[in-house]
């Protein structure tokens, strides 16, 4: 599935730029990927527009109060793992993302259905918030989240 979703990344600039599921289901099948992880990347891809959807016409969500505080449940920890909530929380302090994006990750990470997600799926999941949305993030974050940590430049 995360395969599909990188194709897409790399490929449409937003999902309004895709076909329909239809024509996009053959496009994908043609260009080399299994029906069943075709499905399931269109499954996961419509429970992200019903999140996107969510959000207001400006991007954003209602904000927590001031100091709160996310406590991830003993499901959603089982399912993201260490490596992935430690990751949330690095893009969260970065200010890369607010509580209502961060709630979208952890949402399309939990409904993988299996953990613990690997960090480097949940960079794809990171990067296919943003797309939903339009945005992209700056490039050192892009940086972080495309490049592998042994190909990275140290200037």
């Amino acid at each position: 599935m995360f395969d599909v979703l990188v194709y897409l990344y790399e490929n449409y600039w937003r999902p309004d730029a895709c076909p329909d599921h239809a024509q996009l289901s053959r496009k994908l099948s043609a260009v080399g990927f299994e029906s069943d992880e075709i499905e399931e990347a269109l499954h996961w891809l419509d429970g992200l527009a019903l999140r996107t959807d969510e959000l207001r016409p400006d991007g954003t969500a209602a904000a927590p109060s001031a100091g709160a505080v996310r406590v991830y449940t003993a499901e959603e920890q089982e399912l993201l793992g260490e490596a992935s909530i430690g990751f949330i929380s690095f893009l969260e302090s970065a200010g890369v993302l607010t509580a209502p994006l961060r709630e979208m990750v952890v949402d399309r990470a939990t409904a993988v259905g299996s953990g613990p997600l690997p960090v480097e799926d949940l960079k794809v999941i990171v990067l296919m918030v943003f797309w939903s949305l339009g945005e992209e993030p700056d490039a050192l974050i892009l940086d972080e989240l495309f490049v592998a940590p042994e190909d990275r430049l140290i200037h």
